[in-house]
């Protein structure tokens, strides 16, 4: 998140550090939205789902926390920084996943599939036929927004999915290391062929000779100019392939991450307490770049990045020394306690 909106822009750094700028962009939000999904099974049961009483009470705190996502998002876009906030379009996949809620991993993953296909397809239909391309408000969060429902539901049901499996398993442990570097060669290999293989390159300049530049763009949602956009997988392009690279990629993060807990954990304390309060972590960073008057992302230098993740690690750290959440997380929870009340 931070190399996305606060390191040095890909194009210009070049070399090494150019590449890992780049392929922080797109793929780190798909993480974040994968992990979003990954929590809400955590919430609602983990490998078993609740029913009955603890059900209710469990879909309760998740309307909650939404709705405070959505008005929280709402708050910092109106704070006109330039990061594309994603918290507000949290509140409108959580309320979106509601009747998936009491689903186990397999049919969530057959889901997510299935939304991976249809989702850009549905997208490109629809968009096509919208004239002119409105991007504010519901319709914004759902279809023509940076990080739209409709294209960006398969990251989390996948996330969901994941938090259903016995994440503790070995074997659970080894699959998950296997589907990751599948998919993200599916994804990214895919289109790969797709366009200089199969025809898609020339199909796309044929209906510009810029079209390539325009797609290559992390404008959120799938191109219209073509059915050949649908071929792409360049960050949040929205499509088959990049959902499937993304998430790919997010798999590939997190069974990485449960084996790097299990042999090094000390030494990830530091990352461990900045993930125990990401929310504050999310808006702290939204915030600062306001209060530095940082204005073009991505941009800044390497140590505007450094600083970013060397003051986020050691404030989460010390906090989690003295108190068991993240500000925020601690005000979240209070506001959800009502649900308990649902019968």
């Amino acid at each position: 998140m931070f190399a996305a909106h606060v390191g040095p822009d890909p194009a210009t750094a070049g070399g090494f550090l150019g590449a890992v700028m780049q392929f922080a962009h797109g793929r780190s939000s798909a993480l974040f939205a994968t992990l979003a999904g990954v929590s809400l099974a955590l919430m609602t049961g983990r490998q078993q789902p609740r029913t009955s009483v603890a059900g209710r009470q469990a879909m309760a705190r998740i309307v909650i926390r939404a709705v405070i996502l959505l008005g929280l998002g709402t708050v910092l876009t109106m704070l006109d920084t330039p990061v594309d906030v994603i918290i507000a379009y949290y509140g409108v996949y959580f309320l979106l996943a509601l009747p998936l809620i009491r689903l186990r991993a397999r049919a969530l993953a057959i889901t997510a599939a299935t939304l991976a296909i249809a989702g850009p397809l549905a997208s490109f239909a629809i968009r096509s036929a919208l004239e002119p391309d409105p991007s504010d408000g519901l319709v914004g969060l759902l279809l023509t927004g940076t990080y739209p429902a409709i294209t960006w539901m398969p990251f989390v049901v996948a996330g969901m999915a994941l938090g259903r499996v016995d994440l503790t398993s070995d074997a659970v442990r080894t699959r998950l290391a296997l589907l990751g570097p599948a998919l993200a060669l599916l994804g990214y290999g895919g289109s790969w062929l797709a366009l200089e293989v199969f025809g898609g390159r020339q199909a796309l300049l044929a209906v510009s000779p810029d079209a390539m530049g325009q797609l290559a763009g992390e404008s959120g949602t799938v191109g219209t100019d073509s059915p050949a956009a649908l071929l792409v997988a360049s960050p949040h392009s929205g499509t088959p392939f990049e959902i499937a690279g993304a998430l790919g990629v997010a798999i590939t993060v997190v069974a990485l991450a449960l084996l790097a807990v299990r042999h090094v954990h000390r030494l990830l304390a530091p990352v461990i307490a900045v993930g125990a309060m990401s929310l504050t972590a999310y808006v702290g960073h939204v915030l600062a770049i306001g209060a530095l008057g940082i204005e073009d992302l991505p941009g800044p230098s390497v140590g505007v990045l450094f600083g970013f993740i060397l003051v986020t690690a050691l404030a989460a750290t010390l906090w989690q020394r003295l108190f068991r959440r993240g500000p925020l997380e601690h005000l979240l929870n209070l506001a959800t306690r009502p649900a308990q009340l649902v019968r």
